[in-house]
C-alpha cells in the first residue's frame, strides 16, 4: 500500500490528516487559538524570518487550516495551498502577488456576477485593470494580450450557465504570452475537473460551495501548481525580487515550486488579513470527506432535471453541458467525463416575469444566493446576482432577463422534478 498512489476518495478522507499526537483524536481538532508558543527566541526569529516552518499566529496559519490546505492541494494535484476567508478573498490575494498599479489581467466574460463586479469596480482602486475576453472565441484572449498583461483568469465551469471552458486552449495563449493561467474551479471541484492537468498554474475555489458542500461555512483557497517560472522577464517582482520585509529573500529562489503559495501567505494573507476561521476549516474538511459521493449524486440529479426541463413546453432553452444537444457537450466529455456539474440555467418563454414568478412558486428548491449545497437552490440572476450589469452584459455573461439558475442538490430527483412541474404549471 505504501507504494500505491492513493485514489481520489482516499485523499478526500485522509490527505493532510494524522491522529492528533497528544490526544490520539482521529478527527482533525479545531485549534481555536489566536497564537502559538515559541520554543525560544531563536525559534521565534527563524519563524518570522522564513528560515523555518511553523505556527506563529492564526492570521498567517493554523494547524486545522493546514490540514485543509494539504488536502485540497492533493486533490487538485498542486504543490501547496493557502486557505483564506472566502473565494473573493482568494482572488484578491492571488492578484496582489501578480499585479502592480496600471497592470492588466484578462478575464473570461462568463463569470460569477460577484467576480465581474469585483474585477470591474473594486479592483480599480488598486489600479488593476481587467480586459474581457470571450471563452467561446479563443482568439479574443490572444487579441487582449498587451505588454501590461500579467495573468489570465477563467472558470472551469462558468457560473451561472454551466458552460465548459476550453482550459487547454486558453493555457496555450497564456504560455505564449508568458503569464500564468488562473482557473476558478469552484463549480467543478477537483472531482470533476483538475485544471492543473490541463495547463492551469493557479487554481482558486470558493470553499463555501461544493468542497464544503453543506451551506454552513464561508471559505476560499488558492492552489499553487508549481508550474510557473516567476523569475522570467522580471514581470513578477513580488516573487523574483528581494523582499525587504524578509531580509532580502527572493521567494522564487528560496521556495521553488511552491513559491507562489508562500507569497500568498507571507505577503498577502499576513498583510491583508482575510484569515479563515479554524472552525470553518474543520467544517469544510468534514464536507470534503464526502465530496466524491456528493458530486456524483449532484451530477446525476442535474442531468435528470435538465432532461425534464428540455422537454417542457414552458421552457425556451436549457443550458447544461451534460445534454447531448448542448454546444458544450464535447468539451464536457473531454474535461468532465464523470459529469457536467450541478449548476445550470434555463430560459422561460415568458421572459423576465416568468422567471421571477417561477422562483416564487417553487417549494422544495430554496431561493437564495448560493450554489453547491446539499439542498437544491434557485435564483433569478438578472434580478439578483447579476443585477448590477446592464442588459447586454447580462446576456454576455449568461444571465439574460429570462434566465433561471439552478443548483441541483442530492435529494431524490423525482421530488425535484415534481417541484419544478408544479411551479411551471402554476
Amino acid at each position: 500500500m505504501s507504494d500505491r498512489l492513493p485514489g481520489f476518495s482516499t485523499l478526500a478522507v485522509h490527505a493532510g490528516a494524522q491522529p492528533d499526537p497528544t490526544t490520539g483524536a482521529r478527527a482533525t481538532p479545531i485549534y481555536q487559538t489566536t497564537s502559538f508558543v515559541f520554543n525560544d527566541a531563536d525559534h521565534a526569529a527563524s519563524l518570522f524570518g522564513l528560515q523555518a516552518f511553523g505556527n506563529i499566529y492564526t492570521r498567517i496559519g493554523n494547524p486545522t487550516n493546514a490540514v485543509l490546505e494539504e488536502r485540497v492541494a492533493a486533490l487538485e494535484g498542486g504543490t501547496a495551498a493557502l486557505a483564506v476567508a472566502s473565494g473573493h478573498a482568494a482572488q484578491v490575494v492571488v492578484l496582489q502577488q501578480l499585479l502592480q498599479p496600471g497592470d492588466e489581467f484578462i478575464a473570461a466574460r462568463k463569470l460569477y456576477g460577484g467576480s465581474i463586479n469585483q474585477f470591474t469596480h473594486a479592483f480599480k482602486s488598486f489600479g488593476w485593470n481587467v480586459v474581457w475576453a470571450d471563452p467561446d472565441d479563443i482568439a479574443s484572449f490572444e487579441r487582449a494580450v498587451t505588454p501590461r498583461t500579467k495573468a489570465i483568469f477563467i472558470e472551469s465551469i462558468a457560473n451561472p450557465a454551466g458552460s465548459i471552458t476550453d482550459i487547454e486552449a486558453i493555457s496555450s495563449v497564456a504560455r505564449k504570452a508568458g503569464v500564468p493561467l488562473i482557473v476558478d474551479n469552484t463549480l467543478a471541484s477537483p472531482y470533476l475537473i483538475r485544471p492543473i492537468d490541463h495547463g492551469a498554474d493557479i487554481v482558486v475555489h470558493s470553499l463555501t460551495k461544493f468542497l464544503g458542500g453543506h451551506g454552513n461555512s464561508l471559505g476560499g483557497i488558492i492552489v499553487d501548481a508549481g508550474t510557473f517560472d516567476w523569475s522570467t522577464g522580471g514581470k513578477y517582482p513580488m516573487l523574483s525580487e528581494p523582499r525587504p520585509e524578509y531580509h532580502g529573500i527572493r521567494l522564487q529562489e528560496t521556495f521553488g515550486n511552491f513559491a507562489f503559495a508562500i507569497a500568498c501567505r507571507v505577503l498577502g494573507l499576513r498583510d491583508l488579513g482575510p484569515a479563515l476561521s479554524p472552525f470553518n476549516a474543520f467544517m469544510i474538511l468534514t464536507g470534503i470527506e464526502t465530496l466524491p459521493l456528493r458530486m456524483q449524486k449532484h451530477c446525476d440529479n442535474a442531468k435528470a432535471v435538465a432532461e425534464f426541463l428540455a422537454s417542457h413546453p414552458a421552457v425556451a432553452s436549457v443550458s447544461y453541458a451534460g445534454l447531448a444537444s448542448d454546444k458544450y457537450n464535447q468539451l464536457a466529455r473531454k474535461y468532465a467525463p464523470k459529469g457536467a456539474g450541478a449548476v445550470f440555467t434555463f430560459s422561460l418563454k415568458g421572459g423576465y416575469d416568468a422567471g421571477v414568478n417561477l422562483v416564487s412558486k417553487l417549494q422544495l428548491f430554496s431561493h437564495l444566493a448560493n450554489v453547491g449545497d446539499t439542498r437544491s437552490l434557485v435564483i433569478h440572476p438578472a434580478s439578483t446576482t447579476h443585477s448590477q450589469l446592464d442588459d447586454a452584459a447580462k446576456v454576455k455573461s449568461g444571465a439574460g432577463p429570462d434566465v433561471v439558475r439552478l443548483s441541483i442538490g442530492i435529494e431524490d430527483k423525482e421530488d425535484l422534478i415534481a417541484d419544478l412541474e408544479q411551479a411551471l404549471s402554476a
